[in-house]
């Protein structure tokens, strides 16, 4: 069983700032490319950033120079820095993950979801 757990979501006016971690657990052997992902109110997912085991990064168009991406290896954590903030950037957060487990079967697991809200 694998389990990520997101936190830092919440409340903030328009050119603040927040930061996402999220921290996997259970039964890992490692963990390949990470990504946050978000949901608009009324809208699709849609990928934000991701990260490979490596460090190598990706961001969509409506937040690069805004938002940063990275991960601890170690601690198996994923974190989203988010500066400038916008409200058109209110939406729910998921933390995903690409887990190999001790068995080598390889899955993707989500997190519970965050709420972000920026207000005008």
């Amino acid at each position: 069983q694998v389990q990520l757990v997101e936190s830092g979501g919440g409340l903030v006016q328009a050119g603040g700032s927040l930061r996402l971690s999220c921290a996997a657990s259970g039964n890992i052997f490692s963990i390949n490319t990470m990504g946050w992902y978000r949901q608009p109110p009324g809208k699709q997912r849609e990928l934000v950033a991701s990260i490979t085991r490596g460090g190598s990064t990706n961001y969509a168009d409506s937040v690069k120079g805004r938002f940063t991406i990275s991960r601890d290896n170690a601690k198996n954590a994923l974190y989203l820095q988010m500066n400038s903030l916008k409200p058109e950037d209110t939406a729910v957060y998921y933390c995903k993950a690409a887990v190999q487990r001790w068995t080598g079967t390889i899955s993707d697991y989500w997190g519970q979801g965050s709420q972000v809200t920026v207000s005008p």
